[in-house]
């Protein structure tokens, strides 16, 4: 395993997206999200994805020279088609009208439809937050929840992400986090070193605790607190595929497959003026006292810097770079 510079694996993961068929400007959105994840440990949403894109773009499930287009269906409504495109770019082109209009109504939502995964939405509330206003996010994902009590795959892992600005410029709280216990993810990844999962992760076919991953792959993940965690996860599902024009979690074909048709799926972002607010900033330094009174406690991603470097697996790195050297002349 070997230490990356943050900068390497951004370049690399550029030059492998241009390889398989990206624009470069598509290409810089994407491999930024990829960089961002692995600088602050989100594995899975890094250089784990990076073949899968660039096997997408040869493929044609994802595209990787179309032009988003962002419309204003209502005074604060800003809404940007992907055309099947990558979440990343689409996102970036709309996001200043977004802006604009949140501090003008102080509330606008941002909705991006017919997009490829967006992988880590706490990628996209913390742009809003650095901007300095609060960003709340939404999306669906392949199904692999079923309700409590069930066994028949209704919704995806649904996560929903939030961010709340210093108002100097950076994040005083975020969270990203799945509506189930763990993230699909984590799942996929103990398949592959051969490890068990805990109970309480998912449940089998037949709607019975497991802790075997590939058990769990065949049946359910269970969703965070029951039926309490089942609930935000209709609500992400309502909001991402109902207001932005995408698929339902039921017809969501698996991400990672190389071919099939476009994901088509939607995210949903709320931005929110804090100036809109009494005294927001006030009660913020208020509610972060009181979380602090306890040694080792925490907001949500407080504290937390993105690393300059990161350790990768020296196969997942060879893979990177082979994608990187592939095309070249």
């Amino acid at each position: 395993m070997a230490e990356i510079a943050i900068k390497q694996i951004f370049d690399v993961s550029k030059t492998a997206l241009m390889r398989h068929g990206a624009q470069e400007w598509i290409a810089d959105h994407v491999a930024d999200a990829v960089a961002k994840s692995e600088s602050v440990g989100n594995r899975i949403c890094g250089l784990y994805y990076l073949e899968s894109y660039c096997q997408q773009l040869i493929t044609g499930r994802v595209s990787g020279a179309v032009e988003p287009v962002v419309s204003k269906p209502k005074e604060a409504t800003i809404f940007v088609d992907a055309k099947f495109g990558f979440a990343q770019p689409a996102f970036a082109k709309a996001l200043p009208k977004a802006l604009v209009q949140a501090r003008k109504s102080g509330v606008a939502t941002l909705s991006v439809g017919h997009a490829h995964t967006c992988t880590s939405l706490g990628y996209f509330t913390e742009q809003i937050a650095c901007q300095g206003l609060i960003g709340i996010g939404f999306t669906n994902a392949s199904p692999i929840v079923a309700p409590p009590g069930g066994k028949t795959r209704a919704i995806g892992t649904n996560p929903i992400a939030f961010s709340v600005p210093d108002g100097k410029g950076g994040v005083a709280m975020q969270f990203d986090q799945s509506t189930t216990t763990v993230a699909l993810g984590k799942i996929t990844m103990a398949k592959a070193v051969g490890e068990r999962i805990p109970e309480g992760w998912a449940v089998d076919k037949d709607g019975k605790p497991t802790t075997d991953p590939e058990a769990a792959l065949q049946g359910s993940l269970v969703s965070m607190g029951g039926y309490k965690g089942w609930g935000f996860g209709l609500m992400a599902e309502l909001l991402s595929a109902g207001m932005t024009g995408g698929v339902v979690s039921r017809d969501v074909k698996p991400l990672k497959a190389p071919e099939g048709p476009p994901h088509d799926l939607g995210q949903f972002y709320i931005l929110i003026d804090p100036a809109a607010g009494q005294a927001f900033y006030e009660r913020l330094a208020q509610v972060a006292e009181a979380v602090a009174l306890d040694e080792g406690a925490r907001m949500p991603g407080q504290y937390k810097t993105p690393a300059h470097a990161v350790e990768v697996p020296d196969t997942l790195w060879d893979l990177a770079t082979g994608l990187a050297e592939q095309g070249k002349a």
